[in-house]
């Protein structure tokens, strides 16, 4: 006989990995696919793979950009604690997943998903609406959590074992960590968030993005990851924390963009966005001499668009002027 073909949501981490695992048991002919988003934390991969590679089962990699700034902006079921708008997330993310298992034959789609075990999107409420806003209403298994929910059409079809998934609940790791010894399971990933939605400092760069750009690329997305973030007035300005930082900021700078970079001393990269007025310019290079080496209070800063060709020297300004400045 046919075996029955899953599609599994795969993030490489333990929840995934059990429920995959659990589905293998039940002789179940398994696909993972991972969906990549700018937000993620890991390096692209991280571990993902590997982790494939271990169960024994082909992996699917679908990168998710530019739609995915649509729902950011206005998310139909809000935020969580910061820009993380994790239902529409997962009705979105649903909704690509439908798509591939249909196209692969897959009969049903599971996920490592714990009842409870996220505040925002893994409540019961948050479960039964992305499974019916993402069309999945007959499609959708969470193996860990199975016996804590409504039978689903593959158990009472016997497509699925009912009795051979899991009860687990809340944010409590031990349950699982007990499993994985059970499955002889030791390579892993910890259970740290792993989207940037959730966390303060880039919720705020994002915001200030949205807030002062109607139309944002991916490429401005991704910048919001590298340097401290200024805005004055119209205009934003990234500082560089390291060399790695400048190198980036240096390749990934707009045409129309100027930098900045204070001479033959230890020197951040700034990059500018916006008009090129002299109070901006002049806001750049103060930035750009604070965060330097140098050790006077004049400071000769080199800037430009294509080369660094102009300069300009400016008083380094005080902490508290450049706090002000900062995106929070």
């Amino acid at each position: 006989m046919t075996k029955i073909k899953a599609l599994a949501l795969f993030s490489g981490g333990l929840d995934s990995i059990l429920a995959v695992k659990l589905m293998l048991k039940q002789d179940i002919d398994v696909v993972a696919v991972n969906f990549v988003s700018p937000f993620c934390l890991r390096e692209k991969g991280g571990g993902v793979p590997e982790a494939a590679k271990q169960l024994g089962v082909p992996l699917k990699v679908v990168d998710v950009e530019a739609e995915y700034l649509k729902i950011l902006r206005k998310p139909k079921h809000g935020y969580g604690k910061n820009m993380n708008p994790c239902v529409d997330c997962r009705i979105f993310i649903m909704k690509k997943a439908n798509k591939i298992a249909e196209e692969i034959g897959a009969a049903f789609i599971f996920t490592g998903e714990v009842l409870d075990e996220r505040p925002m999107s893994q409540h019961f409420n948050a479960l039964k609406i992305v499974e019916e806003e993402a069309g999945l209403k007959d499609k959708l298994l969470r193996p860990l959590s199975a016996k804590l929910l409504p039978a689903t059409a593959m158990e009472k079809k016997g497509l699925v074992d009912r009795a051979k998934l899991l009860n687990i609940r809340g944010r409590s790791r031990k349950p699982q960590l007990k499993l994985a010894e059970e499955f002889n399971i030791k390579d892993y990933p910890s259970p740290a968030g792993g989207c940037l939605l959730t966390c303060k400092e880039y919720a705020s760069k994002l915001r200030d993005l949205f807030k002062h750009k109607k139309r944002c690329s991916m490429a401005d997305v991704s910048l919001l990851k590298v340097g401290r973030h200024f805005r004055f007035g119209e205009n934003k300005i990234v500082v560089g924390r390291n060399e790695e930082e400048n190198n980036v900021l240096v390749a990934k700078k707009a045409r129309n963009d100027y930098y900045f970079e204070v001479p033959n001393i230890g020197s951040p990269i700034t990059v500018l966005q916006g008009a090129k007025t002299k109070k901006a310019i002049t806001a750049a290079s103060e930035l750009t001499a604070f965060y330097s080496d140098a050790k006077s209070d004049k400071v000769a800063v080199n800037f430009g668009r294509d080369r660094l060709n102009k300069s300009m020297t400016v008083t380094v300004p005080s902490r508290i002027e450049v706090e002000s400045l900062r995106v929070v």
